[in-house]
């Protein structure tokens, strides 16, 4: 019997967060971003010879070989988050003005290769929860609408990282499937399941058109055992591109925090054990209405989202508890990528900026596996030709 490799194409790679989750058992014949940084991060990674760097609207169907088996687009999110005020995707058929609208760009390449008839068998686009409720639902319906048009049955999933590593991070995944494809009775569900169908995505799919609900599936996915790290486990004591705080710095740092904030300290001191919490810096409003910085921290095991450093805010603390010791530093670019779910052998950018980058734009890579083996390779292996097996089973 032979084994076969699927191939799959990855656009918006940066650091190829997507081929680290999807394993050894993937073959890569097609990579894109245009970010230098995240195409030298990629390159050093995963090599060369299948990446090509630049814009995703001057990428042509002639770039991607062969009839891949899944294109997976993670496309930019900043536009459909708090940061980026939910501009949106764009028009299909304007100029792009916003980053998210590289969509549109990138599906007219699913659509050129449908219409040389070798389209993608699965289609993956992971974006933030945003993407739910962006333009007022518009970007959502718009996207269905994009794959029921193309032919594909699909659906969509919000799965937290936090299944798979100790961070908190929600993001939407929508899978479609070729229309030709058998999709196994167990991967499909007659009604939502809240495990994986939260309310505001079912109330979004309630605004999509007659057709595409038509084409619209409540996909089912098993379960993740249960995560085997907290925050704590993937916390350096001697870390590398940070530094710890000075005591005045500290000092400094709790006194940003809300009474709150600082009953949160007091009572993590009082455990008498080590303990470690993710602070951010906000803008809040102060008791007479005025805006103001204030340090927010949590102690629940579990890092807060992880973004890419547009500024000083946007870069997570770590504050390290261990009775009456307190300490206080940037989290480093390891620990980074450990909450993404990358081994120690992933090799980061020197610059701290970059590396942190790298980690807060990208997929974390044990979901994409969970997923790969729960969904992607059980339909590939229901529509697998005779005397083939699939290699990533």
């Amino acid at each position: 019997m032979n084994r076969i490799a699927p191939i799959y194409y990855e656009f918006f790679a940066g650091g190829g967060m997507a081929r680290a989750g999807l394993g050894d058992g993937w073959q890569c014949v097609f990579a894109n971003d245009f970010s230098k940084m995240k195409a030298a991060a990629y390159i050093q990674n995963w090599g060369s010879n299948h990446f090509i760097f630049g814009d995703v609207a001057k990428i042509r169907p002639a770039d991607m070989p062969g009839v891949a088996d899944l294109a997976w687009a993670s496309f930019p999110c900043q536009d459909l988050s708090l940061a980026g005020d939910y501009r949106g995707l764009g028009q299909a058929q304007a100029n792009v003005q916003t980053r998210s609208g590289t969509f549109w760009p990138f599906w007219a390449l699913i659509k050129a290769l449908k219409a040389e008839d070798r389209p993608p068998r699965l289609i993956v686009l992971e974006n933030v929860y945003g993407a739910l409720t962006s333009r007022g639902g518009e970007d959502f319906s718009a996207i269905c609408s994009a794959l029921s048009d193309a032919d594909y049955r699909f659906g969509a999933v919000v799965i937290d990282a936090r299944l798979f590593v100790p961070q908190s991070r929600p993001r939407v995944f929508f899978i479609a499937v070729a229309q030709n494809l058998r999709v196994p009775a167990t991967l499909i569900s007659d009604a939502p399941d809240a495990r994986w169908h939260p309310q505001t995505l079912i109330k979004s799919q309630t605004g999509i058109s007659a057709q595409a609900r038509k084409n619209w599936h409540w996909w089912r996915l098993e379960t993740p055992e249960a995560r085997k790290h907290d925050f704590a486990d993937l916390i350096e004591d001697e870390p590398k591109g940070v530094a710890w705080h000075s005591s005045t710095q500290t000092k400094y740092l709790l006194g940003l925090m809300s009474p709150l904030n600082k009953a949160k300290v007091e009572a993590a001191r009082k455990l008498g054990r080590k303990i470690v919490g993710g602070v951010y810096r906000r803008t809040r409003l102060d008791e007479n209405g005025a805006k103001c910085q204030r340090a927010e921290v949590r102690f629940d095991n579990v890092s807060g989202c992880l973004r890419t450093p547009a500024g000083g805010s946007s870069r997570q603390t770590i504050l390290v508890i261990d009775r009456d010791k307190i300490r206080s530093r940037l989290l480093s670019p390891r620990e980074a990528a450990r909450l993404m779910g990358l081994d120690d052998s992933y090799r980061l950018p020197e610059r701290y900026n970059d590396a942190y980058h790298i980690a807060g734009d990208g997929v974390c890579a044990p979901l994409v596996r969970h997923l790969a083996a729960n969904f992607l390779e059980p339909v590939l292996a229901a529509n697998a030709r005779s005397g083939e097996l699939l290699a990533a089973e």
